[in-house]
């Protein structure tokens, strides 16, 4: 499997916040862990930003994806917006998540809670040909359902 060098930084009073991991050897995303003050509760519905108390600086041609942790969905109904969320190579700030509670009950964070998941890609670059016409396909322009 290739491995990709990042370089990550803590940020200060961090240092107790574990840096993002792999919980299992076949994991494809790492673990996020919380970096809010103490605990930081989310009534249902409320929308909350949690800090993870890290940066990154990823390699030109990488991205960063946020995603959620199936198993505070499920057991929590806790789920991110903007999912995936998309760290470019360019970005210096904190690595934030945006955390919802779809669920019927508070939910609470505690310091260094799991969050979320990183998944680091490599991306490309598009260039556009304008054209007057695309190839055909048996599908053409079926969509939403289309197949049943």
């Amino acid at each position: 499997m290739e491995e990709i060098k990042v370089s990550i930084k803590r940020l200060p009073g961090n240092t107790d916040i574990s840096l993002p991991r792999y919980m299992t050897d076949g994991s494809s995303g790492m673990d996020i862990f919380a970096a809010v003050i103490g605990e930081k509760t989310i009534l249902p519905g409320e929308r909350v930003l949690v800090p993870a108390g890290i940066v990154l600086e990823l390699p030109e041609g990488c991205e960063a994806q946020i995603r959620p942790r199936s198993g505070l969905a499920i057991k929590h109904g806790v789920a991110l917006l903007n999912s995936p969320g998309t760290i470019d190579s360019d970005y210096r700030g904190e690595v934030k998540v945006i955390l919802i509670n779809h669920g019927s009950e508070p939910f609470t964070i505690q310091r260094g809670d799991r969050i979320a998941q990183m998944v680091i890609n490599r991306v490309c670059r598009v260039s556009w040909n304008l054209e007057e016409d695309l190839d055909e396909t048996e599908r053409a322009s079926g969509g939403f359902g289309h197949t049943g």
